[in-house]
């Protein structure tokens, strides 16, 4: 196959649509877009591109083997890039079936459509199939929690802490089990913290943003003190890109930014900021508000990227001071999403 023909999952959430729109405005595969359109898919996000030839979207789920079977007999995909995913932990928390369905048996229908649809039996591609690839996204979480020093490489044991990121341990152990088993083509990314334009509402930084602009407190779980390694959305986006078209099969790499920050640092940056951007009588940090903490919440996440840098040369061009700019004049130019 000349032109790729790629699967992209979830690709109207928040890092799929920014992967989307990388891939069509940097190269000539052809994208097809499947999303349920939860409450994290958002069409709006993909307006940017949504009159590309290359460019189609289909609505539905990935828990639908039908479906999936059906789109890779008619389309043919050589490409999966695997976004779609129940990802918020606090939802996890008090309602886990959907996190258990979407990122557990979702994948498997996804693997086990591509496996079909590539290969005649374990090692064995079918004609034109040689170069496929399946690209499952994954995370940081799924190492469970760190303490004040050391660093998260693929080497790091699993021990994922809630169910989220148990859900995701599960899909990147099956996903590995049909590369050991049936020879299929997959590479398995691991990300920290995402940032940028179109997160949805409810993660930490348009949340800050949100409730700062409102004039609302801004919630800080526990004391603040929990750290995160922060990735510029677009970033992760070149290093999926690398690990898909140059990562070594059946391999998992680390994407990471390298920006440790605590929340509260996170928070307080925020308020700095619009204090500048969008000014108002009194400083936005005088709305922060120290709230009762998650259970069972992982004090740090912090990721060693050098396997990625050093096998395919990825690198971050954004720090979180500059990347965390771009995202706050974003939104403030897009107040509708908050």
């Amino acid at each position: 196959m000349k032109n790729n023909k790629v699967l992209i999952t979830g690709g109207a959430g928040f890092i799929g649509s920014n992967y989307v729109q990388y891939v069509l405005e940097n190269f000539g595969d052809a994208v097809y877009v499947l999303d349920k359109l939860t409450y994290a898919g958002d069409l709006r996000n993909l307006e940017a591109i949504s009159n590309a030839d290359n460019y189609h979207f289909i609505q539905g789920d990935i828990c639908d083997s039908e479906l999936v079977d059906q789109l890779f007999q008619t389309h043919q995909f050589n490409r999966v890039v695997h976004f779609a995913a129940e990802s918020h932990v606090d939802n996890s928390i008090t309602g886990p079936s959907e996190f258990i369905q979407t990122n557990i048996v979702g994948t498997f229908n996804l693997l086990q459509a591509a496996y079909k649809t590539w290969m005649n039996v374990p090692n064995d591609f079918k004609n034109g199939f040689e170069s496929a690839r399946f690209l499952h996204v994954s995370t940081d979480e799924v190492y469970g929690t760190l303490g004040e020093t050391g660093l998260f490489t693929e080497e790091t044991p699993y021990a994922p802490n809630s169910p989220y990121s148990a859900s995701k341990a599960s899909s990147d152990f099956i996903v590995r089990s049909y590369f050991h088993t049936y020879g299929l083509p997959v590479v398995t990314t691991n990300c920290s913290n995402n940032y940028g334009p179109h997160q949805h509402k409810e993660k930490l930084i348009p949340t800050i943003i949100r409730k700062a602009v409102a004039g609302e407190p801004i919630p800080i779980y526990g004391d603040g003190t929990n750290v995160r390694d922060w990735l510029y959305v677009r970033d992760h986006c070149t290093g999926i890109k690398l690990a898909i078209d140059k990562g070594r099969l059946g391999e998992t790499y680390n994407i990471g930014g390298r920006n440790e920050r605590q929340n509260l640092y996170i928070a307080h940056t925020i308020c700095e900021l619009l204090d500048e951007f969008k000014p108002k009588d009194s400083p936005y940090a005088n709305q922060i508000a120290f709230v009762t903490d998650r259970p069972g919440h992982d004090f740090r996440y912090a990721i060693d990227a050098s396997k990625i840098e050093d096998e395919l040369g990825w690198k971050a061009d954004e720090n979180f001071e500059s990347g965390i700019k771009k995202t706050i004049a974003w939104y403030l130019d897009h107040m509708q999403r908050l």
